[in-house]
């Protein structure tokens, strides 16, 4: 039976990070399940899922402390479980751009948990356009449960996105028809 350990760490970016963190998890004989990083400013920040036997994921426990010490890293690890996906209908890409204004992000998270909408990823970016003003997009993918309408639920999501003055675009993916 193969465990799970979630780990995440954070620190200055700098060249050969990730490879360090692959080298130590095949040293352990774990395997990278799923890896995330990006680059918030000059912090370099890293998730990533590892399975293994029991001995191999507290090998990897023991020893990532004194990686984390030498790259100058705040890590934290968590042990987990594989994920198991909940039946959805389908799955929804919405993209929301537009003028940069507080509240945004709260406004429209509030929106998918009153509808007990399950966000399964969420990208956000805000900088300067040309001319100096401030734009944002928030790209998020949406599993829909069954018991969701899906005509009503991207006309709601058109409705708030009216209400921010921001463009929205929706795809839906997993073979359902518009």
């Amino acid at each position: 039976m193969s465990n799970h350990l979630v780990v995440t760490a954070m620190g200055a970016d700098r060249p050969g990070i990730v490879s360090k963190f692959a080298r130590l998890a095949s040293e352990c004989d774990c395997d990278i399940v799923d890896s995330r990083m990006a680059l918030f400013g000059n912090e370099f920040t890293l998730i990533m899922m590892l399975s293994g036997s029991w001995p191999s994921i507290t090998k990897m426990e023991s020893t990532l402390p004194s990686l984390s010490v030498e790259l100058e890293l705040l890590t934290v690890m968590k042990r987990t479980s594989k994920h198991t996906p909940q039946n959805y209908i389908s799955r929804l890409e919405v993209n929301f751009s537009g003028h940069d204004q507080r509240g945004t992000m709260k406004k429209i998270t509030q929106f998918l948990a009153d509808r007990s909408l399950d966000l399964a990823a969420v990208k956000s970016h805000a900088e300067e356009d040309a001319t100096g003003k401030p734009t944002q997009n928030i790209s998020l993918t949406i599993n829909v449960p069954e018991k969701v309408d899906l005509d009503k639920l991207e006309v709601g999501l058109n409705e708030l996105a009216e209400e921010l003055t921001l463009e929205c675009t929706i795809e839906r993916m997993q073979g359902v028809e518009s």
